[in-house]
């Protein structure tokens, strides 16, 4: 595999492992995929959201570097601790699960208008996609130097899959992501990811 397949299969399977998660906007598109309103303007926001906040990222985390270059060591600290805390929080749901599940009840959106505001709420409303987005996907995609920009594209085609697959497949995966015990399993494979990840950042930096 090239240095270049290699930098996109990495942003893909970090991307994936940062979106995958229980809360109000996978629940959202995966309501609308069920009720099969307004999905494509739906996964279009989420998609094209994600895809530029990790542009943002990648930019801003990249430009940081380049004019410090001993910024990297303190980005690489503090984005490995958050990603190994990210980690082990995984992994206590995989040991200890609350019985959580991924909910498609609720109202309907109504209209198209009132589910694209609500999209765009659910997504640039919440503070945690920024750190995810932003903040973790810039500083390992900056320790990918050069190949930065190709990281960052597998990532924002990471986004687009998982979207487009709870929008478009929300009749099986519904069914499948109502099960605590399918959780679990996302849940470690993305505790092994970001462990692994958190470790490779503290180790370079």
């Amino acid at each position: 595999m090239t240095p270049a397949l290699t930098a996109a299969a990495a942003g893909f399977g970090t991307g994936l492992s940062l979106i995958v998660a229980i809360g109000a906007q996978n629940a959202f598109v995966l309501r609308q995929g069920v009720r099969r309103d307004a999905v494509l303007a739906v996964v279009g926001i989420c998609a094209l959201s994600d895809a530029l906040l990790i542009t943002l990222g990648v930019a801003g985390v990249g430009a940081l570097v380049v004019a410090w270059p001993s910024a990297l060591k303190v980005v690489g600290w503090a984005g490995g601790a958050f990603l190994l805390c990210y980690g082990v929080l995984a992994a206590r749901r995989v040991l200890k699960p609350g019985g959580a599940a991924l909910h498609t009840e609720g109202d309907a959106a109504g209209s198209r208008r009132r589910a694209v505001l609500t999209c765009l709420a659910m997504t640039w409303l919440n503070p945690h996609v920024y750190l995810d987005t932003v903040f973790l996907l810039g500083t390992v995609a900056a320790d990918r130097g050069p190949l930065r920009w190709t990281f960052g594209l597998g990532a924002a085609l990471a986004s687009l899959c998982w979207f487009a697959a709870l929008g478009f497949g929300a009749r099986l995966l519904g069914r499948f992501l109502a099960r605590p015990s399918a959780w679990r399993v996302l849940d470690g494979l993305v505790a092994v990811t970001m462990l692994g990840l958190g470790a490779t950042l503290l180790a370079g930096a």
